[in-house]
């Protein structure tokens, strides 16, 4: 027999589990748009800023840059803009697991995906165009 009672205790429980993860996914979803990072290279020639998605927003070049050479410099600002977005990978990848959590497969996927989308990119754009003007 049904039990009318279990099915809409079961029905309420489903309910505010979506509602919860609705929730915790627009908390994920501010808090990543909102994610800066700033990394400065060990040398001080440069440093940058990206935002929530890898995009530069901002490069200051220290005042060394004019004792070093040119393909130095420009060396050491795309691996300066690498590793801000490595960091930016692993913070979104943080912010994800204290939002929705990785026990899911959803939030596995979101975190798989934010990692090679940041990780994986080449900041140039394609690597067969290094060294090209």
């Amino acid at each position: 027999m049904l039990d009318p009672d279990g099915a809409k205790e079961r029905l309420a429980a489903w309910k505010g589990r979506i509602d919860q993860l609705a929730t915790d996914t627009r908390a994920m979803s501010d808090r990543l748009q909102e994610l800066r990072v700033t990394v400065a290279d060990g040398n001080g020639l440069a440093e940058v800023t990206v935002d929530s998605t890898g995009g530069l927003l901002d490069l200051r070049l220290g005042p060394r840059i004019q004792r070093v050479a040119p393909e130095v410099v420009a060396r050491t600002i795309m691996d300066t803009i690498r590793e801000a977005k490595r960091q930016l990978a692993d913070r979104s990848q943080e912010i994800i697991a204290d939002t929705i959590g990785t026990e899911s497969a959803a939030g596995r996927a979101i975190a798989e995906r934010v990692g090679q989308q940041l990780r994986d990119a080449d900041p140039a754009g394609d690597d067969d165009q290094h060294g090209r003007w």
